[in-house]
């Protein structure tokens, strides 16, 4: 049985559970510059450069992946949320991408296939959007710029799933999708990836909104990217990062009603501090996760930033005697895309 097969016949069994925030926990080992560089020959400042911690101190990872392990998560991504050459080039560490998610995805791999409790688990090769959008400009006199061409955001992406495939992962996690047209350049990747693979490499994605209108920054509603990228048949649609899991709600609740998929969410520990920090308790986060699983909401639950894994503990507590959602069926109508779904009778 294929991965894909093997972790859709678990959710139809249960309510599965993510892993939280690398970034956190990371934070919480207090890194200096040199912690982050190691032994490396880099010309630039290094710290916050978490992606690079794979390579200069895997040990780190490692502790923090186990943890989440051990609070019950079935789902491990991968830390590569900025391991693609756009993103790294800002760290002058454009070179070291492909070592990066090949030692990231082996990392997870291997504290995945080394759990003692025998437990199938499934390793997500996490991709980040990039702080590059494709939609819109970033110069305000003319708005027909673009700092990259699609062409090249599928490059980039595509050398970051090679890696990660290489290292070991079972999915490709399109994450924190803020432009929907950088999120079509990765799934084109990712296709052509599995083209080339002769085998299949299935895709998660998942949207952030940028207001509690909900939308993305690119401008579609959760219906409306629905509509945009269900030709690529993922195997989870969902939402992360955003907001706390009230405020994503209502959000969730149109996805739910909508894809015919599984639905995957992973809620921040509620807003921010004015010090941009999360102050939500694991039980808090878990009370509102109890809420999606009572409407029947999710398929896939875990957490992003401010997550620990106390959190994700909470949250595999809750997810223990719920029925995961329903996924209905695929509609009988003409589904077409844009800012908002356009919906044709049949």
């Amino acid at each position: 049985m294929s991965a894909a097969k093997e972790f859709r016949a678990a959710a139809a069994e249960r309510v599965l559970v993510k892993d939280g925030a690398y970034g956190t926990l990371i934070q919480c080992e207090e890194l200096k510059e040199g912690d982050y560089r190691g032994a490396l020959a880099l010309s630039r400042d290094q710290k916050g450069n978490n992606d690079l911690l794979n390579l200069t101190q895997p040990a780190i990872v490692r502790k923090i992946a186990e943890s989440f392990v051990a609070a019950g998560a079935d789902v491990l991504a991968t830390n590569t949320f900025n391991a693609n050459r756009i993103s790294q080039s800002d760290y002058g560490a454009e070179s070291l991408v492909c070592d990066i998610n090949r030692a990231a995805a082996r990392i997870i791999r291997e504290v995945v296939n080394g759990a003692k409790d025998g437990r199938r688990r499934w390793v997500a090769g996490a991709i980040g959007p990039t702080n590059k959008t494709l939609s819109l400009s970033p110069d305000v006199n003319d708005p027909g710029y673009r700092e990259v061409t699609f062409e090249e955001v599928k490059a980039v992406y595509r050398e970051q799933i090679d890696a990660l495939v290489e290292g070991g992962i079972d999915f490709v996690l399109i994450e924190t999708v803020f432009d929907t047209l950088n999120c079509k350049a990765a799934i084109m990747a990712a296709l052509e990836a599995e083209r080339e693979l002769g085998r299949d490499l299935p895709i998660m994605i998942s949207m952030t909104l940028t207001d509690l209108s909900g939308r993305n920054l690119s401008g579609h509603t959760v219906e409306g990217f629905w509509a945009t990228v269900r030709h690529a048949k993922p195997l989870t649609i969902g939402l992360n990062c955003s907001f706390g899991a009230a405020q994503l709600r209502p959000h969730l609740a149109a996805l739910a009603r909508t894809a015919e998929t599984l639905v995957m969410a992973y809620p921040n520990a509620g807003l921010p501090n004015e010090l941009g920090s999360y102050d939500e308790a694991a039980e808090e986060t878990a009370a509102q996760v109890r809420d999606w699983l009572n409407e029947g909401l999710v398929n896939v639950v875990g957490g992003c930033c401010g997550t620990t894994p106390a959190h994700i503990a909470a949250i595999a507590g809750v997810t223990e005697c719920a029925r995961p959602r329903a996924i209905p069926s695929a509609p009988a109508t003409t589904l077409l895309s844009g800012l908002e779904p356009m919906t044709l009778a049949a």
